[in-house]
């Protein structure tokens, strides 16, 4: 009899080639419909596709009514001039900071908001 837990180990771990070759010979060879292959395919790639983003960019969408107080806000936390950061607020929607943690993407996600802005985490 067959050792059942080392298949299921051994199918776990093949590519996605090595599937689509397995579902081709039950198919030929044996007249087996594999209807799991798409799962089995779709589940080991699905877990590793969603891994956790750990790098954001804050983007500034809309300015809102108070342009001024967003164009010192935004000066406040790119630590540009009164001229860049007006510059930068005018071209909304613009990323204001790239690759930054999801601690501070939050934090200034929320100053932003606060100013009167639409702010998108991407």
């Amino acid at each position: 009899m067959a050792d059942v837990k080392k298949i299921a180990e051994e199918l776990v771990s093949l590519t996605v080639k090595d599937v689509q070759e397995l579902a081709k010979i039950l198919k030929d060879e044996y007249g087996i419909e594999p209807a799991a292959a798409p799962v089995v395919v779709a589940g080991p790639a699905a877990e590793s596709a969603v891994a956790e983003q750990s790098a954001f960019d804050v983007v500034l969408i809309s300015p809102g009514q108070a342009k001024l107080q967003m164009v010192k806000v935004v000066k406040e936390i790119t630590g540009l001039g009164l001229k860049e950061a007006k510059e930068l607020v005018d071209a909304a929607p613009k990323a204001i900071k790239e690759k930054v943690s999801k601690a501070e993407a939050e934090q200034l996600k929320a100053q932003l908001e606060e100013a009167g802005g639409e702010v998108e985490l991407k």
